[in-house]
């Protein structure tokens, strides 16, 4: 097996994938694209509603269990995250957003001052979108349709979902046909990763048209331990492979780390770069001081409101086995059906306190109730809806640490979601604004109840009460080894994503951004990795 390569990407999730790619066939260069997960191709993962299926329990997800959260009473949550080439583009519900203008221009008003010229502003990304997306419906200035990675209007969309679109616009809010368009305000029906019902991942839309290829050398299964750190300078990756077998590659050129918000730390820490005082703690030695690795865990905290349905609206009971073969059947014979849907179809951008500003919250429509461990007991199986309110631009902030030095040992996870009392406020606004919605028509006369929160404590301490029991991650953690301004010690990378005080070493996944995007997170990783490779070819 070869050993040396002139560049190695740790981790083939939607970051790694795209970058991988772009340096094999336009740089030319010998990659080695270290995935410690397994192959995308599997059916479940392919079809669109596959996400109900890996998100409570698949060797496809690692599962992150938080630290008690002192301010949710002690509380701890799962935080899935793939464990699949690909990475979240092959397990997530496909929804296709950037995130808005905003977001990239404020990233570029934090690093434009940085010496290295790298221009982060919403016209410097965009291009990057748009060469990635192949949409089926829109081609404009935003918009294009010959970059790999399929972008689709929803091959099914239930009533419910429609209904839940007319009610809002009853509220007042304008009917949005592309949340990724000029504005995000407004309500409408998302797009997504997929064509013809099957997934459109980083690893299809990628890495496929590379299976032969010499230049790129793909491991599965085949967990980085550490990187080597020599004279300053990344100069390889000690991994092990799926039969537990210890190797050492060699990296001419850069080593890209792409590991995933939570996993990018440990890997930084294990090697030697992180905060010094903790890397001691675990009796490993210290490469580089670098306080911000691990620090600074931002995630999109989401909370849901579930009703049941006064008829038999939504898609089908869960155990409903005949509907489930039929739907297959269907799904299997003619491509078409509920199965080419992943449930979320519909969804809003609000601001509940001041419909003039930028949205706060984003609302994910299901017409199902979604029943997981935290609503089992409380909700019947039967049909409804379950409407989830995000805040979409959080000010809570959470940490990453080493458990231990064992590289096979998940980290310590803390994200503090709704610890900050504005996030609190504009949870509350946001459940507030969509209860009005279930009640509204013409969706009000075909709820029958709304399950939680319950109807009859909507004041502010027991809607507290409630966001506090039931928020969770919206699965898009991010921030925990940003970049900044020149001068900010809490900096880990640069504007170029250069690791600082360590040559050869660069991070592309969400861990390196600023700030979170208002909106999923999944687009924006690849535009990541899209940027990156530009970075490392000296564009």
């Amino acid at each position: 097996m070869r050993d040396e390569y002139d560049t190695i990407v740790v981790g083939g999730g939607s970051a790694g994938s795209v970058c991988a790619a772009r340096l094999v066939t336009e740089g030319g260069r010998r990659v080695l694209l270290l995935e410690g997960g397994h192959s995308h191709r599997h059916p479940l993962l392919d079809m669109p509603p596959g996400i109900f299926k890996m998100i409570n329990g698949s060797r496809f997800m690692h599962y992150h269990t938080t630290e008690p959260q002192d301010h949710l009473d002690g509380r701890r949550h799962d935080i899935p995250q793939a464990n699949v080439l690909g990475g979240g583009s092959s397990v997530n519900a496909q929804v296709y957003m950037r995130g808005r203008p905003s977001d990239y221009d404020a990233w570029d008003r934090v690093l434009r001052g940085n010496n290295d010229g790298a221009d982060w502003s919403w016209g410097a990304v965009l291009a990057h979108f748009r060469a990635m997306e192949d949409n089926n419906r829109l081609l404009n200035d935003l918009h294009g349709v010959d970059g790999p990675m399929k972008v689709s209007d929803p091959g099914h969309v239930d009533r419910m979902s429609r209904w839940f679109v007319q009610a809002v616009q009853a509220l007042g809010e304008p009917f949005n046909p592309d949340f990724n368009g000029p504005t995000q305000r407004g309500v409408g029906f998302y797009q997504f990763m997929n064509r013809d019902g099957k997934r459109s991942s980083a690893a299809y839309a990628y890495l496929a048209a590379l299976e032969r290829n010499p230049n790129l050398t793909l491991r599965l299964q085949s967990r980085a331990e550490r990187l080597l750190i020599e004279g300053g300078r990344a100069t390889g990756v000690v991994w092990r492979d799926r039969g537990g077998a210890l190797h050492e590659s060699r990296a001419r050129d850069e080593v890209i780390v792409a590991a995933g918000a939570l996993v990018t730390p440990k890997l930084l820490m294990l090697s030697g770069i992180g905060p010094a005082d903790h890397l001691r703690e675990h009796g490993i030695g210290v490469a580089l001081d670098a306080p911000g690795v691990g620090a600074n865990l931002i995630d999109h905290p989401e909370v849901p409101m579930i009703a049941t349905a006064s008829g038999k609206f939504g898609y089908y009971r869960q155990g409903d086995g005949w509907r489930m073969i039929r739907n297959g059947l269907q799904f299997k014979l003619f491509g078409t059906g509920p199965i080419t849907s992943a449930g979320v179809e519909a969804g809003a951008f609000v601001n509940p306190t001041d419909p003039a500003a930028e949205p706060s919250i984003q609302a994910f429509c299901v017409p199902i109730v979604y029943l997981d461990r935290d609503t089992l007991s409380l909700v019947a199986n039967t049909h409804g809806m379950t409407i989830t309110t995000v805040v979409v631009k959080p000010k809570s902030r959470g940490w990453v640490r080493l458990r231990s030095a064992d590289p096979a040992a998940m980290p310590r996870v803390s994200p503090n979601l709704l610890a900050h009392p504005e996030d609190m406020a504009t949870m509350i606004a946001g459940q507030r604004f969509f209860l009005r919605a279930f009640a509204t028509p013409p969706l009000a006369s075909r709820i029958r109840a709304v399950a939680i929160p319950d109807p009859a404590r909507l004041d502010d301490g027991a809607l507290a009460a409630h966001c506090r029991r039931f928020v969770k991650t919206n699965y898009h953690p991010a921030g925990t080894a940003r970049m900044g301004a020149d001068g900010d010690p809490l900096a880990v990378l640069d504007a170029r994503m250069r690791v600082r005080g360590v040559e050869g070493l660069r991070v592309c996944d969400m861990a390196a951004v600023p700030d979170i995007n208002a909106g999923n997170t999944n687009a924006p990783a690849m535009m990541l990795g899209s940027r990156c490779a530009d970075f490392v070819m000296g564009r």
